[in-house]
């Protein structure tokens, strides 16, 4: 497994070792003991969340509020995606800077966010299974989001606005200049160097 950090401080890339062989190809996915000792040491997954999207279809960016916030572990089990993160913890370095990371079932690619991260993805094939893996349960009253398409963020979205596919909710959702951050950035959660 190899561990490539991101200019976000805890959100690493993780890209594990593929096994090829005739019969196609081997590879570990996860393993609780060696994550949390190579990635991030406190982090327990609860919950396991899949979506099926075709291509043009843009998720996110979404939230859960403390303390409800969520850290995930998230891959492409099938297709690509265009995976973003935006960094909405106050005092971070990276604060209202975001990260693109193209995940697919190729590459082998996962993207582990800690909490006080948006997160969302544009699906850039159809029939793509996108797996999430998150150390905190589900709760409605916490959702959170900001616009995906906020000029302040810059993100170099593949669809333009027009002819995406989103939810009338995460069109919905406030600008960046418009959120008020629950999250303040503590070094000692990251795993990596800033």
């Amino acid at each position: 497994m190899n561990i490539i950090e991101t200019p976000i401080p805890g959100a690493v890339i993780i890209q594990p070792d593929i096994y090829p062989d005739a019969r196609g190809y081997f590879c570990e996915t996860w393993t609780q003991r060696r994550f949390n000792a190579e990635v991030a040491p406190d982090v327990l997954f609860v919950q396991d969340n899949e979506s099926r999207s075709q291509k043009g279809v843009i998720r996110g960016l979404h939230f859960q509020k403390p303390p409800f916030a969520q850290a995930k572990l998230v891959r492409c089990i099938t297709g690509r995606v265009l995976d973003i993160a935006v960094d909405l913890r106050k005092g971070s370095p990276a604060f209202g800077k975001h990260i693109a990371v193209e995940l697919s079932a190729d590459n082998h690619r996962q993207l582990f966010l800690p909490r006080g991260l948006a997160h969302g993805f544009a699906v850039l094939a159809d029939d793509t299974i996108f797996a999430y893996k998150c150390d905190n349960y589900y709760a409605p009253l916490a959702e959170g989001g900001i616009n995906p398409f906020d000029p302040q963020l810059n993100i170099d979205w593949p669809f333009d606005k027009s002819s995406a596919i989103l939810s009338e909710k995460d069109l919905r959702n406030p600008l960046f200049s418009q959120f008020t951050s629950p999250f303040t950035f503590n070094p000692l959660d990251c795993s990596c160097e800033i």
